[in-house]
């Protein structure tokens, strides 16, 4: 059986109401990028950042798996699939692809400020007072500008191993997510899916110049076609 190996992004959510990442502007939700994603933030006003994840969480409740999220899951009936996203939403699984490793963390999911590993599922608000098992703040599970990305490396072994790769709505410029298409075998067929692409189709790659929504399914019925 095949493997498809997808690499997804915030335009693979933005369907289903859940905002992109930040703006032209470097803003999110209206704050600086660097206030409430990053460790430094993060240790100057701790409120702000909890209240502001508590917000996404809010929302992420509140939305459901789009059209593209369920096409992804359907691909499971006809070849291995393995999801790597750089999103921090559950709508991949709620949709039900069992295979998704999340690259930047998981909303729904919290960590001691003390060891990164303990971590728990967390789906109310997260606040000042909620601590781990030693007594250490709760953090979001979420992979923070300037700190590692503990599962890329998994990652690059998952696509070292594609037979057919599938990016969808990422303009794929944020390292280290960004290198992972130079980890599939050399040929490989790729789809990129974007309403807006920055490349062109060539050899072994094929745009598609569409929202999620309309672009999997086109390119799901070209790869069964394989």
């Amino acid at each position: 059986m095949k493997h498809v190996v997808v690499l997804t992004g915030a335009g693979m959510s933005a369907e289903s109401g859940l905002k992109t990442f930040r703006d032209a502007n470097g803003l999110w939700e209206g704050h600086d990028v660097m206030q409430v994603a990053s460790p430094e933030g993060f240790a100057k006003n701790p409120e702000l950042v909890l209240e502001f994840y508590n917000q996404r969480r809010r929302q992420l409740h509140e939305v459901e798996p789009n059209a593209a999220h369920k096409d992804l899951a359907s691909l499971e009936n006809h070849f291995k699939t393995t999801i790597i996203t750089q999103n921090v939403d559950d709508l991949h699984e709620r949709a039900g692809s069992s295979n998704v490793l999340h690259l930047h963390g998981e909303l729904l999911k919290a960590r001691s400020t003390y060891n990164e590993h303990d971590f728990v599922d967390w789906t109310t608000d997260l606040v000042l007072g909620d601590v781990c098992n030693q007594g250490y703040q709760m953090r979001p599970h979420i992979v923070w500008f300037g700190e590692a990305v503990p599962m890329i490396e998994k990652a690059i072994d998952i696509c070292a191993t594609a037979d057919i790769l599938m990016i969808i709505g990422t303009s794929m410029q944020v390292y280290p997510a960004a290198s992972l298409m130079h980890y599939v075998p050399n040929g490989t067929q790729t789809y990129f899916i974007d309403p807006n692409p920055a490349i062109n189709s060539s050899n072994n790659l094929t745009v598609i110049a569409e929202p999620a929504t309309v672009g999997v399914s086109q390119a799901i019925e070209r790869i069964k076609l394989l």
